[in-house]
């Protein structure tokens, strides 16, 4: 439609933006991790490697999607938590060694990266304010929750895991029989 001021009449797609063809990358790079997990991984490590990044391109593309500014930032804001989530999973499956230093570097690159573009694109929509003339500037906020060791009086940090940490569970009690 000329002139109707849509942001999206500058990008023909969403498959076009910088940063989901980034994630894209992730996507395909958790994905063949997942495979080469072990069995054990299967229902855990590996399918929040995959569901984490998939859920930044979803994200991506619903904010895309949406005609409300505000409605497009809530979800480009999943998007970014989502791509960090990825990296996350990508970490833990390092420090259990099941990607090397080389694909982790890799991975980190990617995910800077897509969220340098991403932040760019959340500038470039907060900038323009689409729909703020139809459907006003509120924004949909969730209430604030505070968390348990928000609502403690103090909070000592577990120790766990220490560097000591067995590789099999002791049945030594310590008691003599």
């Amino acid at each position: 439609m000329a002139g109707s001021g849509r942001v999206e009449e500058e990008q023909a797609r969403f498959e076009e933006l910088k940063f989901y063809q980034i994630a894209q990358l992730l996507v395909q790079a958790a994905y063949e991790v997942a495979k080469k997990l072990p069995d054990y991984e299967k229902y855990n490590m590996a399918s929040q490697l995959r569901r984490a990044a998939l859920s930044t391109t979803l994200n991506i593309a619903e904010g895309y999607g949406r005609y409300h500014y505000p409605d497009k930032l809530r979800f480009f804001y999943y998007a970014r938590g989502s791509l960090y989530e990825t990296l996350s999973a990508f970490v833990s499956a390092h420090s259990v060694k099941y990607i090397d230093d080389q694909q982790l570097a890799w991975v980190r690159r990617h995910c800077d990266e897509a969220a340098a573009a991403l932040n760019g694109y959340i500038n470039y929509i907060r900038k323009h304010k689409q729909g703020a003339g139809t459907y006003g500037e509120k924004y949909v906020r969730e209430p604030a929750v505070l968390s348990d060791y928000e609502l403690a009086d103090t909070y000592e940090p577990s120790q766990f895991p220490t560097p000591e940490f067995p590789n099999s569970l002791s049945t030594d009690t310590g008691e003599e029989t």
